[in-house]
This record gives structure tokens, C-alpha cells and sequence, in this order.
């Protein structure tokens, strides 16, 4: 067994840096990245399978996927002095409202 002495030249003291990733996790990472490129054109006939069944099923898997590849949007609240509302006097119109329609 080695017992590093004050002193000793080989000691890391900065140890490793933030967010730097262990062998295996790296490992693990890349295999699986591998693994997904390998497999991009099967990934678009297998999620046209599930579609076939279940559209709905299909989208949320899309979703899931795309969590790996779009950073997910940190929620912003955007308020005036003192928490005013900065969008009160704001408003959208899309064209006649459905509930106008005259029955028919």
C-alpha cells in the first residue's frame, strides 16, 4: 500500500474538475451513443410501428427522446417593480371566436 508525504509531487490537490465524468460513466455514455447512432433509421421504423397502434404513445416517445438531444428551458417569471404584471395589458387575437358562430 502507497501513503503519499506532504510534499509529494504526485498528489492531485485540485482533485478532478466539476462535472468531469468517472471511466465507466464516460464508458457507459459513449456505448449507448454508439448504440443510438448505429441505430437512427430502425429508431424511425420502429416509432412508425408504435404510431400505427398508438399515435399518442408514439409522441410521447419522441418527447422522451428529444430531452436527450434539446436542454430542457428553465421556467422564467417575468415581473415589473414590485411583482408587477408586465403582460396585463396585452392581448391576441387569432381571428372570430368560436362561441360568435351563429348556429347552422
Amino acid at each position: 500500500m502507497s501513503v503519499f508525504k506532504g510534499g509529494d509531487h504526485n498528489i492531485n490537490r485540485a482533485g478532478k474538475k466539476p462535472g468531469t465524468l468517472n471511466k465507466n460513466t464516460k464508458a457507459i455514455r459513449e456505448a449507448y451513443q454508439k448504440l443510438t447512432e448505429d441505430n437512427l433509421d430502425n429508431m424511425s421504423i420502429w416509432i412508425s410501428q408504435v404510431a400505427g397502434d398508438d399515435p399518442a404513445k408514439a409522441l410521447d416517445i419522441m418527447i422522451r427522446l428529444s430531452e436527450y438531444i434539446i436542454p430542457k428551458l428553465a421556467r422564467t417569471e417575468l415581473s415589473g417593480n414590485d411583482g408587477e404584471d408586465l403582460f396585463k395589458n396585452i392581448s391576441f387575437k387569432f381571428g372570430p371566436d368560436v362561441n360568435d358562430r351563429e348556429p347552422g
